[in-house]
């Protein structure tokens, strides 16, 4: 077996940093559109009429049943024929957001079904107004319940942006792929992406929990 060099490939550590920054902006900007995507998709499917609802759903089933390597093509190479051109990133932006908001709509929908029906009730007895209703009983408690879930989803989104390099979208793999090219040195690169993969998704899973505890203080 070929000794391992890791030299010529720290000699790249520039492309590496540039790739960490690349993965991390797309995986950043697609949670937090396709987080706004789950909630208003969410509520609008619970509580919206069967006009909004079914729609939803079809686009729910629509998204988790197709790859979203096919989903990235038809955003990149499909949507310019009726004259919406995206660069690389933007089309990987908005086709991983598309992606995370459909699975989503189905986790929050869960923490919304959790809601007692007796406690929103309560709250109109009180004579809340709606928007109160919603943002305080329901979704606030929603999204506690089904915080461990959604985060989940989130590095499973962190982790998808692995393949957006298929559109040449310029992230990690991608830049490691490249690199391969040019030093041959593909199972020393692809050890020390696979090591900041690690790395970034024990962060995130820390922050994320961080944020859990500084979000949901109160006790059940």
């Amino acid at each position: 077996m070929q000794n391992l060099q890791f030299g010529p490939v720290f000699a790249h550590s520039d492309a590496f940093i540039d790739g960490v920054i690349s993965t991390l902006v797309l995986a950043a900007l697609s949670i937090f559109f396709g987080t706004i995507i789950g909630l208003l998709g969410a509520i609008g499917r619970s509580y919206g009429p069967r006009i909004l609802s079914a729609p939803i759903g079809a686009y729910v089933e629509i998204i988790r049943n197709t790859p979203l390597l096919i989903q990235l093509y038809f955003v990149f190479f499909t949507l310019p024929l009726v004259g919406i051109k995206l660069s690389s990133n933007w089309a990987a932006i908005v086709a991983l957001s598309i992606h995370l908001g459909a699975y989503a709509i189905e986790i929050i929908r869960a923490g919304i079904d959790s809601i007692p029906q007796g406690q929103i009730e309560a709250a109109k007895s009180l004579g809340l107004r709606p928007y109160r209703i919603v943002r305080h009983v329901i979704v606030v408690p929603a999204l506690k319940a089904v915080y461990p879930s959604l985060t989940a989803q989130f590095i499973l989104q962190i982790m998808g942006t692995s393949i957006v390099g298929a559109i040449a979208a310029e992230e990690l793999t991608a830049i490691a792929n490249n690199l391969v090219m040019q030093t041959f040195r593909s199972f020393e690169i692809y050890i020390v992406i696979a090591v900041i993969y690690f790395v970034i998704v024990q962060s995130a899973s820390l922050l994320f929990a961080g944020i859990g505890r500084l979000l949901f203080q109160w006790k059940a």
